[in-house]
C-alpha cells in the first residue's frame, strides 16, 4: 500500500472530520482514503473462523503504521468504537519500534465496559476510554442517562442522537453499553460493511487483496 508518510498532525485534523462521516452510513466509504493521507495503511480483511479479533495496530517501521479492522460484527457502532480504538494507539505509537510480533491485536471489544475493566493493560483502557467519548461525548451521554434512565424511549433516543449528530445506532451501541441491555432497539445499529468494500483494501468475503513482492 502506497501511502504518504505519516503525519501526526493529520491524523488529529482527519479526527476532528470524522464526525461529518457518523451521521449516513454511506458516508463511512471515506474513511479508507482520509486515513491513507494521514499515512495510516489501512485494511479490512476477514476474521479466521473462531477468531474473535476485532482490530490491530501494528507498524511496519518507526514511520509506517498500520490498522486492520475484521468488521466481524458489521455494524455502525462496533465500527466506530474500533476503529477510534486502533487510531489510540497509532497517535499513542502504542508499539512503535518493537520487535515483529509485539503489535497490539485487540481481541472482542465488543465485551469491554468503555475500558474500565482492572484486568486491561493501561494501553487498551485509554484506546477503549477514548473509543467511547469518541462514539458519544461523555459528557452529553452521562447528562441524557442521568435524566432519562430507566426510561429511555426511542423518540429520546433519536433526539439525542440528532443533537450530538451521531447516528442513532451509534448511540444505541454506548447506551447498551451503559443499561447492559443488548437487545434494546438494536435494529438501529445498521451493518457498514459494504459501504467499505468499494474504497479499502479488502482480504475476505471472497475477495483476494492483490500483493506484490
Amino acid at each position: 500500500m502506497v501511502v504518504p508518510n505519516y503525519s501526526e498532525k493529520k491524523l488529529r485534523a482527519f479526527l476532528n472530520e470524522l464526525p461529518r462521516y457518523m451521521v449516513d452510513p454511506e458516508e463511512i466509504r471515506n474513511v479508507p482514503r482520509g486515513i491513507g493521507e494521514c499515512g495510516v495503511r489501512f485494511s479490512i480483511i476477514e476474521t479466521l473462523p473462531k477468531a474473535n479479533i476485532d482490530g490491530v495496530c501494528l507498524w511496519l517501521d518507526a514511520g509506517s503504521p498500520v490498522i486492520g479492522m475484521t468488521t466481524r460484527y458489521d455494524r455502525i457502532d462496533n465500527f466506530w468504537f474500533v476503529l477510534r480504538h486502533e487510531i489510540e494507539h497509532v497517535l499513542r505509537q502504542d508499539g512503535r519500534g518493537n520487535a515483529p510480533g509485539t503489535e497490539r491485536v485487540d481481541v472482542d471489544l465488543e465485551g469491554e465496559k468503555a475500558g474500565v475493566s482492572d484486568n486491561l493493560a493501561a494501553e487498551e483502557r485509554q484506546a477503549n476510554a477514548a473509543a467511547a467519548s469518541f462514539c458519544v461525548p461523555t459528557d452529553a451521554l452521562e447528562s441524557f442517562y442521568v435524566r432519562k434512565y430507566p426510561f429511555i424511549s426511542e423518540r429520546d433516543m433519536i433526539g439525542f442522537a440528532g443533537r450530538v449528530q451521531r447516528h442513532p445506532g451509534i448511540v444505541v451501541g454506548q447506551l447498551q453499553r451503559k443499561m447492559d441491555r443488548y437487545d434494546w432497539l438494536a435494529r438501529y445499529k445498521v451493518k457498514v460493511r459494504q459501504h467499505l468494500i468499494g474504497s479499502a483494501v479488502v482480504d475476505g468475503w471472497g475477495v483476494a487483496a492483490s500483493v506484490s513482492f
